[in-house]
């Protein structure tokens, strides 16, 4: 099974056939399809963020800002069921479309949960893990949708707010400057490693197994840490869903920046490769021009201190790594 934590470079640059490719060209349908319902005016409208950033900031009506987050755990792609519980797929199925909202700065509201699964499958149990998570995170799971499928397939949309307090609402993947600082909230590769443990025949029971295992079955979305890194003056950020060269290739497109890192912290147990280019972490990477002021807002909250990864730069020195350059990396779907 080649996944988004299988901690490799990827297959290669941009394609027609590669994910962002694909959401381009979706982006201009929707976009033409968007006029036609607003015929004047900027689309999206001031204030808004459509598709391209982690999660979809939508103005009900004045003052009212809802922020929409949606992902897919895919059997065969983000999970592997001969080394996965159902419960764990659940839990993974709700927390990973959440921390597209901790990315925001946002918190969950409610969620809609969709399956899609084969005959046989203990719905029951998947409903299990979706309930720890939906506890964990104060998301509150208000209805889905069932259906038979070849395959197993769980998709949530979880809907957040931005709480009340000083700072951008919500933070973005555009705010990145140049000469701003990265952070990042962890160590990186844990997913990683425990995917590589399991389909060794690791289970996890003993502590040198226990975490990186944890990290890869019940990922936790940084869902404080991106309240605190928005209150304490970031300027942008993502989450680590894809490996940090991939996503922090994101950042710097969406901010128009380059970006310099010349350090990543490993995770214990991890491998180097698989902290660069692992998935699935779900830490946040930050942008900030106050790296002290963030990492004392950080203590301040009871949290771990954010580690320097690098810097931002000018666009045209594009993404490197320890001064050299980086090409595409992270995971990339094909269509």
């Amino acid at each position: 099974m080649q996944s988004p934590n299988s901690g490799g470079r990827g297959d290669g640059g941009p394609s027609p056939d590669d994910e962002f490719a694909v959401i381009e060209r979706l982006r201009g349908r929707f976009g033409e399809a968007a006029r036609a319902v607003q015929p004047s005016g900027p689309i999206p409208p001031e204030g808004d963020t459509w598709i391209g950033d982690d999660a979809a900031v939508v103005t009900l009506e004045a003052g009212l800002r809802a922020v929409w987050a949606t992902d897919l755990v895919v059997d065969g792609v983000h999970v592997d069921r001969r080394i996965c519980r159902l419960d764990d797929i659940g839990y993974k199925a709700l927390m990973v479309t959440v921390s597209d909202l901790a990315a925001m700065g946002a918190w969950p509201r409610y969620a809609l949960a969709s399956v899609a699964a084969p005959r046989g499958t203990d719905i029951d149990l998947l409903g299990d893990g979706l309930a720890v998570a939906a506890r964990e995170t104060g998301c509150v799971v208000v209805g889905g949708d069932l259906s038979g499928s070849p395959a197993l397939v769980v998709s949530v949309a979880a809907l957040g707010a931005v709480r009340e307090g000083a700072g951008p609402a919500p933070l973005l993947r555009t705010g990145a400057r140049q000469g701003d600082h990265l952070l990042v909230t962890g160590p990186l590769g844990a997913s990683a490693a425990g995917l590589r443990l399991l389909r060794a025949g690791r289970s996890g029971s003993d502590p040198d197994t226990a975490v990186p295992v944890a990290a890869y079955r019940r990922p936790r979305a940084r869902l404080l840490e991106g309240e605190v890194a928005r209150l304490s003056g970031a300027s942008a950020a993502i989450d680590i869903s894809d490996g940090l060269a991939g996503d922090a290739e994101k950042l710097a497109r969406a901010s128009g920046v380059g970006i310099a890192l010349d350090r990543v912290p490993v995770a214990p147990g991890a491998t180097a490769e698989e902290a660069l280019d692992g998935g699935e972490e779900y830490e946040l990477l930050v942008a900030t021009a106050d790296p002290d002021g963030v990492a004392s807002a950080f203590v301040a909250a009871g949290l771990r201190r954010p580690e320097p990864v690098g810097r931002c730069t000018d666009p045209a020195t594009g993404l490197t790594y320890r001064g050299s350059p980086l090409g595409p990396g992270g995971w990339r779907h094909r269509f």
